[in-house]
Protein backbone atom coordinates (compact mmCIF):
# COMPACT_ATOMS: atom_id res chain seq x y z
CA UNK A 1 0.00 0.00 0.00
CA UNK A 2 1.27 3.55 -1.21
CA UNK A 3 1.60 6.51 1.75
CA UNK A 4 -1.04 8.23 -0.36
CA UNK A 5 -3.98 5.77 0.07
CA UNK A 6 -6.31 6.66 2.88
CA UNK A 7 -6.40 4.46 5.74
CA UNK A 8 -9.18 2.88 6.51
CA UNK A 9 -10.72 0.54 8.88
CA UNK A 10 -13.02 -2.28 9.62
CA UNK A 11 -13.71 -3.39 13.10
CA UNK A 12 -14.74 -7.40 13.48
CA UNK A 13 -16.26 -7.92 17.14
CA UNK A 14 -18.28 -5.53 19.65
CA UNK A 15 -18.20 -6.49 23.13
CA UNK A 16 -15.93 -5.71 25.16
CA UNK A 17 -12.51 -5.19 23.39
CA UNK A 18 -13.79 -3.94 19.85
CA UNK A 19 -15.06 -0.30 21.63
CA UNK A 20 -12.18 0.02 23.35
CA UNK A 21 -10.55 -0.34 19.93
CA UNK A 22 -12.32 1.85 17.86
CA UNK A 23 -12.45 4.58 20.81
CA UNK A 24 -8.72 4.49 20.25
CA UNK A 25 -8.94 4.22 16.74
CA UNK A 26 -10.70 7.81 16.76
CA UNK A 27 -8.77 9.62 19.33
CA UNK A 28 -5.73 9.40 16.91
CA UNK A 29 -7.74 10.37 13.40
CA UNK A 30 -8.10 6.67 12.16
CA UNK A 31 -11.28 6.23 10.51
CA UNK A 32 -13.45 3.43 11.82
CA UNK A 33 -15.91 2.79 8.22
CA UNK A 34 -17.24 -0.32 9.00
CA UNK A 35 -18.12 -3.47 11.72
CA UNK A 36 -19.26 -6.60 11.82
CA UNK A 37 -20.77 -8.63 14.69
CA UNK A 38 -22.26 -12.25 15.70
CA UNK A 39 -25.75 -11.08 13.79
CA UNK A 40 -27.35 -9.24 11.42
CA UNK A 41 -29.46 -7.79 13.90
CA UNK A 42 -26.18 -7.21 16.00
CA UNK A 43 -24.29 -5.41 13.74
CA UNK A 44 -26.84 -3.30 12.77
CA UNK A 45 -27.77 -2.37 17.09
CA UNK A 46 -24.00 -1.71 17.42
CA UNK A 47 -23.18 0.51 14.32
CA UNK A 48 -26.69 2.84 15.79
CA UNK A 49 -24.72 2.91 18.93
CA UNK A 50 -21.19 3.35 18.00
CA UNK A 51 -22.04 5.71 14.74
CA UNK A 52 -20.27 3.60 12.15
CA UNK A 53 -20.88 3.94 8.48
CA UNK A 54 -21.14 0.62 7.34
CA UNK A 55 -22.63 -2.48 8.85
CA UNK A 56 -21.64 -5.92 6.96
CA UNK A 57 -23.79 -9.10 6.66
CA UNK A 58 -20.26 -11.06 7.56
CA UNK A 59 -17.04 -10.82 8.13
CA UNK A 60 -16.31 -11.80 3.95
CA UNK A 61 -18.38 -8.69 2.98
CA UNK A 62 -16.42 -6.66 5.14
CA UNK A 63 -13.00 -7.85 3.77
CA UNK A 64 -14.19 -7.93 0.05
CA UNK A 65 -15.13 -4.22 0.37
CA UNK A 66 -12.42 -2.49 -1.22
CA UNK A 67 -12.65 0.78 0.45
CA UNK A 68 -11.49 -0.91 3.85
CA UNK A 69 -7.49 -1.31 4.24
CA UNK A 70 -7.30 -2.65 7.53
CA UNK A 71 -8.90 -5.15 9.96
CA UNK A 72 -8.70 -5.42 13.47
CA UNK A 73 -10.16 -8.79 14.88
CA UNK A 74 -11.70 -8.15 18.38
CA UNK A 75 -13.87 -12.03 17.89
CA UNK A 76 -13.74 -14.88 19.79
CA UNK A 77 -10.32 -16.82 19.93
CA UNK A 78 -11.45 -19.19 17.75
CA UNK A 79 -12.12 -17.14 14.76
CA UNK A 80 -8.65 -14.97 15.12
CA UNK A 81 -7.08 -17.84 12.97
CA UNK A 82 -9.80 -18.61 10.16
CA UNK A 83 -10.76 -14.18 9.93
CA UNK A 84 -6.61 -13.18 10.24
CA UNK A 85 -5.88 -15.69 6.96
CA UNK A 86 -8.92 -14.47 5.20
CA UNK A 87 -7.98 -11.05 5.49
CA UNK A 88 -4.72 -11.74 4.55
CA UNK A 89 -5.70 -13.18 1.70
CA UNK A 90 -7.88 -10.55 0.53
CA UNK A 91 -4.86 -7.95 1.30
CA UNK A 92 -5.85 -5.88 4.46
CA UNK A 93 -3.11 -5.54 7.42
CA UNK A 94 -4.52 -7.50 10.34
CA UNK A 95 -4.36 -6.12 14.16
CA UNK A 96 -5.47 -9.52 16.16
CA UNK A 97 -6.63 -9.90 19.79
CA UNK A 98 -4.49 -12.42 21.45
CA UNK A 99 -4.18 -15.55 22.03
CA UNK A 100 -3.46 -15.15 17.52
CA UNK A 101 -4.99 -18.99 17.03
CA UNK A 102 -5.81 -21.70 18.98
CA UNK A 103 -2.86 -24.01 18.56
CA UNK A 104 1.01 -22.72 16.95
CA UNK A 105 0.24 -24.73 14.21
CA UNK A 106 -2.28 -21.95 13.01
CA UNK A 107 -0.08 -19.34 14.44
CA UNK A 108 2.84 -20.22 12.52
CA UNK A 109 0.81 -20.11 9.39
CA UNK A 110 -0.33 -16.73 9.71
CA UNK A 111 3.53 -15.41 10.39
CA UNK A 112 4.62 -17.21 6.94
CA UNK A 113 1.46 -15.70 5.12
CA UNK A 114 2.26 -11.97 6.35
CA UNK A 115 5.19 -12.38 5.58
CA UNK A 116 4.83 -14.19 2.03
CA UNK A 117 2.15 -11.02 1.67
CA UNK A 118 4.25 -8.45 2.75
CA UNK A 119 1.47 -6.77 4.98
CA UNK A 120 1.48 -5.25 8.78
CA UNK A 121 0.52 -7.80 11.14
CA UNK A 122 0.21 -6.83 15.12
CA UNK A 123 -1.15 -8.78 18.08
CA UNK A 124 -2.51 -6.74 20.96
CA UNK A 125 0.16 -7.00 23.65
CA UNK A 126 -1.35 -3.18 25.07
CA UNK A 127 0.26 -3.53 28.05
CA UNK A 128 3.37 -2.53 26.45
CA UNK A 129 2.34 0.41 25.97
CA UNK A 130 1.81 2.36 29.76
CA UNK A 131 4.70 4.66 29.48
CA UNK A 132 6.26 3.52 32.77
CA UNK A 133 7.23 -0.23 30.85
CA UNK A 134 8.83 1.69 28.32
CA UNK A 135 11.19 3.38 30.98
CA UNK A 136 11.15 0.20 32.70
CA UNK A 137 12.74 -1.45 30.03
CA UNK A 138 14.98 1.57 29.34
CA UNK A 139 16.48 1.00 33.00
CA UNK A 140 17.00 -2.42 32.19
CA UNK A 141 18.99 -2.18 28.89
CA UNK A 142 20.66 0.85 30.80
CA UNK A 143 22.16 -1.63 33.43
CA UNK A 144 20.16 0.07 36.42
CA UNK A 145 19.32 -3.37 37.64
CA UNK A 146 22.31 -5.34 37.23
CA UNK A 147 22.36 -8.34 36.36
CA UNK A 148 19.05 -9.87 36.49
CA UNK A 149 18.53 -12.76 39.09
CA UNK A 150 14.50 -13.18 39.58
CA UNK A 151 11.26 -12.12 37.38
CA UNK A 152 8.47 -12.50 39.65
CA UNK A 153 4.47 -11.83 39.55
CA UNK A 154 0.88 -12.45 38.96
CA UNK A 155 -2.20 -11.33 37.33
CA UNK A 156 -5.26 -11.82 39.18
CA UNK A 157 -9.05 -10.95 38.33
CA UNK A 158 -12.10 -11.54 40.27
CA UNK A 159 -14.92 -11.64 37.69
CA UNK A 160 -14.99 -15.38 37.19
CA UNK A 161 -14.94 -15.81 41.44
CA UNK A 162 -18.85 -16.81 41.67
CA UNK A 163 -20.22 -20.31 39.81
CA UNK A 164 -22.72 -17.89 38.17
CA UNK A 165 -20.09 -15.75 36.84
CA UNK A 166 -20.21 -16.92 32.99
CA UNK A 167 -18.34 -15.76 29.31
CA UNK A 168 -17.59 -17.60 26.50
CA UNK A 169 -13.69 -17.92 27.17
CA UNK A 170 -15.04 -21.21 29.66
CA UNK A 171 -15.99 -22.46 26.51
CA UNK A 172 -12.97 -24.69 24.61
CA UNK A 173 -14.09 -24.95 21.34
CA UNK A 174 -14.41 -20.88 21.60
CA UNK A 175 -11.64 -19.95 23.81
CA UNK A 176 -9.25 -23.14 23.76
CA UNK A 177 -7.90 -25.35 25.97
CA UNK A 178 -6.29 -22.81 28.11
CA UNK A 179 -8.06 -20.05 29.95
CA UNK A 180 -6.45 -17.94 32.75
CA UNK A 181 -3.03 -18.43 30.92
CA UNK A 182 -4.23 -18.04 27.55
CA UNK A 183 -6.70 -14.78 28.21
CA UNK A 184 -3.97 -12.85 30.70
CA UNK A 185 -1.05 -14.85 31.71
CA UNK A 186 -0.22 -14.24 28.15
CA UNK A 187 0.03 -10.60 28.47
CA UNK A 188 2.04 -10.99 31.84
CA UNK A 189 4.97 -13.53 29.84
CA UNK A 190 4.64 -11.31 27.04
CA UNK A 191 6.10 -8.16 29.06
CA UNK A 192 8.55 -9.78 30.65
CA UNK A 193 9.87 -10.76 27.44
CA UNK A 194 9.27 -7.21 26.30
CA UNK A 195 10.97 -5.15 29.81
CA UNK A 196 14.52 -7.81 29.75
CA UNK A 197 14.93 -9.16 26.31
CA UNK A 198 14.55 -12.51 27.61
CA UNK A 199 12.87 -15.35 26.18
CA UNK A 200 11.30 -18.11 27.89
CA UNK A 201 13.37 -21.78 28.18
CA UNK A 202 11.21 -23.63 29.70
CA UNK A 203 8.39 -24.14 32.36
CA UNK A 204 7.08 -25.96 34.74
CA UNK A 205 3.11 -25.70 35.83
CA UNK A 206 0.59 -26.21 38.09
CA UNK A 207 -3.17 -26.07 37.54
CA UNK A 208 -6.12 -25.86 39.29
CA UNK A 209 -10.04 -25.24 38.62
CA UNK A 210 -11.55 -24.37 42.06
CA UNK A 211 -15.51 -24.33 40.35
CA UNK A 212 -15.83 -27.54 38.28
CA UNK A 213 -19.40 -26.92 37.32
CA UNK A 214 -20.94 -23.57 36.76
CA UNK A 215 -24.13 -21.99 36.01
CA UNK A 216 -24.25 -21.33 32.48
CA UNK A 217 -26.77 -19.02 31.71
CA UNK A 218 -29.48 -19.67 29.03
CA UNK A 219 -29.09 -15.81 27.65
CA UNK A 220 -26.34 -14.12 26.25
CA UNK A 221 -23.78 -12.13 28.97
CA UNK A 222 -21.67 -9.91 27.48
CA UNK A 223 -17.75 -9.86 29.26
CA UNK A 224 -17.40 -7.96 32.76
CA UNK A 225 -21.98 -7.14 32.37
CA UNK A 226 -23.61 -7.33 35.71
CA UNK A 227 -25.30 -10.37 36.40
CA UNK A 228 -29.42 -9.82 36.39
CA UNK A 229 -30.66 -13.43 35.92
CA UNK A 230 -33.03 -15.81 38.38
CA UNK A 231 -32.02 -19.13 39.05
CA UNK A 232 -34.36 -20.36 36.51
CA UNK A 233 -32.42 -18.67 34.10
CA UNK A 234 -29.03 -20.93 34.27
CA UNK A 235 -28.18 -24.54 33.31
CA UNK A 236 -24.95 -26.65 35.00
CA UNK A 237 -21.90 -26.72 32.69
CA UNK A 238 -18.64 -28.75 33.99
CA UNK A 239 -15.59 -26.63 33.40
CA UNK A 240 -12.88 -27.62 31.88
CA UNK A 241 -9.79 -24.72 31.71
CA UNK A 242 -8.05 -24.05 34.87
CA UNK A 243 -9.13 -20.81 37.19
CA UNK A 244 -5.32 -20.67 38.06
CA UNK A 245 -2.18 -21.50 37.60
CA UNK A 246 1.16 -20.92 38.72
CA UNK A 247 3.87 -21.43 36.75
CA UNK A 248 8.11 -21.60 37.81
CA UNK A 249 9.93 -20.21 34.77
CA UNK A 250 13.60 -20.91 33.31
CA UNK A 251 14.43 -17.97 31.33
CA UNK A 252 17.89 -17.17 28.99
CA UNK A 253 20.84 -16.02 30.87
CA UNK A 254 20.12 -18.68 33.68
CA UNK A 255 17.46 -15.93 35.23
CA UNK A 256 14.48 -17.55 36.80
CA UNK A 257 10.78 -16.57 37.15
CA UNK A 258 7.40 -17.31 38.40
CA UNK A 259 3.99 -16.00 37.78
CA UNK A 260 0.58 -16.89 38.99
CA UNK A 261 -2.43 -15.97 37.22
CA UNK A 262 -6.08 -16.98 38.26
CA UNK A 263 -9.69 -15.37 37.52
CA UNK A 264 -11.48 -16.21 40.97
CA UNK A 265 -9.22 -13.65 43.15
CA UNK A 266 -12.08 -11.39 45.27
CA UNK A 267 -11.21 -7.79 45.31
CA UNK A 268 -8.55 -7.76 42.27
CA UNK A 269 -10.31 -5.81 39.28
CA UNK A 270 -7.82 -6.68 36.43
CA UNK A 271 -4.28 -6.49 38.26
CA UNK A 272 -1.14 -7.18 36.81
CA UNK A 273 1.75 -7.43 39.52
CA UNK A 274 5.61 -7.81 38.67
CA UNK A 275 8.60 -7.43 40.65
CA UNK A 276 12.17 -7.93 38.96
CA UNK A 277 15.04 -8.48 41.22
CA UNK A 278 18.48 -7.51 39.81
CA UNK A 279 22.22 -7.14 41.25
CA UNK A 280 22.09 -3.65 41.65
CA UNK A 281 18.24 -2.42 42.06
CA UNK A 282 14.67 -4.27 42.22
CA UNK A 283 11.36 -2.64 40.10
CA UNK A 284 8.03 -3.14 40.81
CA UNK A 285 4.89 -2.27 39.01
CA UNK A 286 0.82 -2.83 39.59
CA UNK A 287 -1.50 -2.16 36.53
CA UNK A 288 -4.25 -0.71 38.79
CA UNK A 289 -1.74 1.92 39.53
CA UNK A 290 -0.27 2.18 36.21
CA UNK A 291 1.33 5.22 36.81
CA UNK A 292 3.71 4.64 39.35
CA UNK A 293 6.83 2.22 39.29
CA UNK A 294 8.49 0.99 42.38
CA UNK A 295 12.50 1.21 42.55
CA UNK A 296 13.85 -0.67 45.26
CA UNK A 297 17.51 -0.14 46.30
CA UNK A 298 19.57 -2.05 49.31
CA UNK A 299 22.21 1.13 50.62
CA UNK A 300 19.59 3.89 50.28
CA UNK A 301 16.07 4.97 50.08
CA UNK A 302 13.52 3.38 47.95
CA UNK A 303 11.91 5.27 45.16
CA UNK A 304 8.17 5.67 43.86
CA UNK A 305 8.34 7.41 40.11
CA UNK A 306 4.88 8.73 39.11
CA UNK A 307 4.53 8.88 35.49
CA UNK A 308 5.97 12.32 34.47
CA UNK A 309 7.26 12.87 30.53
CA UNK A 310 9.81 15.17 31.80
CA UNK A 311 11.30 12.38 34.15
CA UNK A 312 10.71 9.71 31.69
CA UNK A 313 13.46 8.18 29.17
CA UNK A 314 12.98 9.26 25.76
CA UNK A 315 11.02 6.06 24.23
CA UNK A 316 8.60 6.00 27.39
CA UNK A 317 7.97 10.30 26.51
CA UNK A 318 7.54 9.26 23.09
CA UNK A 319 3.93 7.08 24.06
CA UNK A 320 2.96 10.01 26.72
CA UNK A 321 0.21 12.38 26.23
CA UNK A 322 -0.42 14.42 29.31
CA UNK A 323 1.74 16.10 31.93
CA UNK A 324 2.72 14.52 35.61
CA UNK A 325 -0.24 14.53 38.16
CA UNK A 326 -2.44 13.61 34.77
CA UNK A 327 -2.89 9.99 35.11
CA UNK A 328 -3.07 8.08 31.84
CA UNK A 329 -4.65 4.26 31.69
CA UNK A 330 -6.11 1.59 29.59
CA UNK A 331 -7.94 3.11 27.20
CA UNK A 332 -4.64 5.14 26.21
CA UNK A 333 -2.20 2.03 25.82
CA UNK A 334 -4.87 0.80 22.98
CA UNK A 335 -3.98 4.51 21.40
CA UNK A 336 -0.27 4.56 21.83
CA UNK A 337 -0.19 1.07 20.37
CA UNK A 338 -1.94 2.06 17.42
CA UNK A 339 -0.51 5.07 16.73
CA UNK A 340 2.79 2.80 16.84
CA UNK A 341 0.91 0.80 13.84
CA UNK A 342 -0.31 3.26 11.69
CA UNK A 343 2.76 5.06 12.19
CA UNK A 344 4.58 2.13 10.25
CA UNK A 345 1.53 1.55 7.84
CA UNK A 346 1.47 5.19 6.86
CA UNK A 347 5.61 5.33 6.06
CA UNK A 348 5.26 2.25 3.54
CA UNK A 349 8.31 0.40 4.52
CA UNK A 350 7.32 -2.60 5.30
CA UNK A 351 10.29 -4.59 5.67
CA UNK A 352 11.77 -1.77 8.11
CA UNK A 353 12.00 -3.07 11.99
CA UNK A 354 8.67 -2.94 14.14
CA UNK A 355 7.91 -1.12 17.42
CA UNK A 356 5.14 -2.71 18.15
CA UNK A 357 4.26 -6.83 18.85
CA UNK A 358 3.34 -8.23 15.33
CA UNK A 359 2.26 -11.84 14.87
CA UNK A 360 5.53 -13.46 15.57
CA UNK A 361 4.94 -12.21 19.20
CA UNK A 362 1.59 -14.13 19.48
CA UNK A 363 3.26 -17.04 18.08
CA UNK A 364 5.47 -17.53 20.43
CA UNK A 365 3.65 -16.91 23.37
CA UNK A 366 1.47 -19.82 21.63
CA UNK A 367 4.13 -22.16 22.11
CA UNK A 368 5.19 -21.17 25.69
CA UNK A 369 1.24 -21.74 26.39
CA UNK A 370 1.36 -25.19 25.00
CA UNK A 371 4.76 -25.95 26.60
CA UNK A 372 2.89 -24.44 29.90
CA UNK A 373 -0.05 -26.93 29.51
CA UNK A 374 2.11 -29.77 28.56
CA UNK A 375 3.95 -28.81 31.78
CA UNK A 376 0.71 -28.98 33.78
CA UNK A 377 -0.65 -32.64 32.35
CA UNK A 378 2.63 -34.30 32.31
CA UNK A 379 3.76 -32.49 36.22
CA UNK A 380 7.07 -32.18 35.11
CA UNK A 381 9.40 -28.97 33.25
CA UNK A 382 8.88 -28.81 29.55
CA UNK A 383 11.13 -27.24 27.27
CA UNK A 384 9.62 -24.12 25.61
CA UNK A 385 10.50 -24.86 21.67
CA UNK A 386 11.11 -21.88 18.77
CA UNK A 387 10.71 -22.04 15.46
CA UNK A 388 10.76 -19.90 12.40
Amino acid sequence: MSKKEPIKVGVAGAGFIGPAHIEALRRINIPVVGLVTGSREETQQKVAALGIPKGYDSFEDMIADPEITAVHLATPNYLHYPQAKAALLAGKHVICDKPLAMNSRESAELVQLAREKGLVNAICFNLRFYPLMHHARSLIQQGALGDLFILQGSYLQDWLLYPTDWNWRLEPELGGTLRAVADIGSHWLDLMTFLTGLKVKAVMADFKTFIPVRKKPSKPVETYTGKLLTPEDYIDQPIYTEDYASILLHYENDVRGVVTVAQVCAGRKNRLYFEIDGSKAAMAFDSERPNELWLGYRDKPNELLLKDPSLLSPEARAITSYPGGHNEGFPDIFKQLFKKIYAYIERGDYTAPTDFPTFLDGHHEMLIAEAIERSAKEGQWVEVQYDL
